[in-house]
């Protein structure tokens, strides 16, 4: 029942994986902005990929012809399996922090001041701020809930991209 649901209107479901992401974004803002929590490095790389999700996801759900939806959607994908990794990184930061928690530069600081092929690796090598847990939701932290809604989204997709009903669609 719900495979069809998913896989019957494929734009349907694209735009609410869109919609989803941006739903996340907007509660990532209400926790830096209402609840004071200030977003580490690698938050700021999840928020990146989940803007991109939205963005492809919803490019996807404009046009019904099959090569276009399923391109987006494979890039949708890809950028699900970065924040994925992403949030997997830092959930394990979380869970075996460094031995000495130094504070490192912020995200912006890092680009400006060094090239990519340094500052990216920076990035993942996480920080005092990447293994700090500073809000809980049943027992887990913002990595460990952006892992799992990384990994829903990127399952919808692999069911979107994999199914037969969806690509006639």
């Amino acid at each position: 029942m719900l495979l069809n649901w998913i896989t019957i209107a494929p734009r349907r479901t694209l735009a609410l994986i869109s919609a989803a992401c941006l739903g996340l974004l907007a509660f990532g803002m209400y926790l830096q902005h209402v609840v004071g929590l200030e977003p580490c490095p690698m938050c700021i790389v999840q928020r990146y990929a989940l803007i991109s999700i939205a963005v492809f996801a919803g490019l996807a759900s404009l046009n019904g012809k099959k090569a276009w939806w399923m391109g987006w959607s494979v890039a949708a994908l890809a950028m699900a399996g970065f924040g994925a990794f992403t949030a997997a990184r830092q959930s394990w930061l979380q869970w075996y922090p460094p031995e000495v928690a130094v504070c490192g530069r912020d995200f912006y600081g890092m680009i400006e001041n060094y090239p990519i092929s340094r500052a990216v690796p920076m990035i993942f090598r996480g920080s005092g701020d990447c293994s700090a847990v500073d809000w809980t939701f049943l027992g887990g932290s913002i990595a460990n809930w952006s892992f799992v809604c990384f990994v829903v989204f990127a399952m919808l997709l692999l069911v979107l991209l994999g199914s037969p009903r969806a690509r006639r669609a």
